[in-house]
């Protein structure tokens, strides 16, 4: 039999965004994924909403104050500089990722067309190794304040992909608290999966662990980092944001587990940069022979889980 080769090599990036720069912040996600192919990686990873940045100011600026002025300003800022896919954003991306032959897993702050170009959804964008836009997942339900931002996703993007020798699917930050959301892509052949984060060790350290011990499958945590002084000016009420902000607003905390809840990579924190690891398909399935949350040990007959993953739209038009 030719030899199959059961290991990937990984990346993971926990980088500080241009914030609330697009154009900036999209160059450096370029770099990196082109860091990324050079080191022999096939996939390469970002943190949540990286692109142009995750909404940190919400609970410094008093982002639940009503027809707030400054909260406009911020907000019309931010769709500005939010991606739109449809208009070529992540064209870049993409090309880096066929330039490289890598498949990249990207968090962007989201204004789709196809919900009127002026509401943002929290999006993990998986690209393949050929540059197609593969999959957009729209985070279900925004976390506590982040509600004040972006709105509520749908289930179009709870699929997995396919990279041998492994199977992937992405969650968005406290998606992956959801047992449901989890099991739909378990069910989908799930051995490798995918958390995106907006950055803070408290965030990943327990969750990375547990889900690769429920799912016995390797974990990738990817978060971003944020110091104070990377607040713009050109930013509305910066020096409120950084009264009110430690000199680390975020501080990573991007790891890899393995499928026995082994630290493959620590958590890291508050560094930036790319770190690369490779996995072996050969440590999920000896974890599978006793547990196979999908398989041997789902019960079907006894519980099930229905998934609607059609793309919810406003209307429906019959010319």
């Amino acid at each position: 039999m030719a030899h199959v080769d059961q290991t990937l090599v990984v990346g993971a990036v926990q980088m500080a965004p241009a914030f609330l720069d697009r154009a900036a912040t999209l160059a450096k996600v370029e770099d990196y994924v082109d860091e990324a192919a050079a080191r022999g990686c096939k996939l390469v990873v970002f943190g949540e909403t990286v692109v142009p940045g995750y909404p940190f100011w919400l609970g410094r600026t008093d982002g639940a104050k009503f027809n707030s002025d400054l909260q406009r300003e911020i907000h019309s800022l931010y769709l500005q500089e939010a991606v739109q896919i449809e208009a070529g954003h992540l064209d870049g991306v993409r090309e880096a990722a066929r330039r490289g032959g890598t498949a990249v897993v990207l968090g962007v702050a989201e204004r789709p067309a196809d919900r009127g170009g002026h509401s943002i959804y929290c999006s993990a964008v998986t690209v393949n190794a050929d540059g197609e836009i593969a999959s957009v997942h729209r985070k279900l339900t925004p976390t506590y304040e982040e509600r004040l931002s972006w709105a509520n996703g749908d289930g179009n993007g709870l699929v997995t992909h396919h990279l041998p020798p492994f199977t992937f699917g992405t969650l968005n930050c406290w998606e992956n608290w959801m047992p449901l959301s989890r099991t739909s892509l378990y069910a989908q052949g799930e051995d490798l999966h995918i958390a995106l984060w907006p950055g803070d060790v408290y965030d990943t350290a327990d969750i990375t662990r547990f889900i690769a011990l429920e799912s016995r499958s390797y974990v990738i945590s990817v978060s971003g980092v944020l110091r104070r002084d990377g607040i713009p000016d050109t930013m509305p009420g910066a020096e409120i944001m950084r009264d009110a902000s430690d000199e680390q607003v975020s501080t990573g905390g991007t790891c890899i587990a393995a499928p026995d809840g082994s630290w493959v990579i620590d958590p890291i924190d508050s560094t930036e940069g790319l770190t690369v690891a490779t996995l072996d398909h050969g440590e999920v399935r000896r974890e599978r022979q006793n547990f196979d949350p999908a398989g041997h040990y789902g019960r079907p007959d006894v519980t099930r889980l229905v998934v609607d993953r059609r793309r919810q739209s406003l209307a429906t038009f019959t010319d």
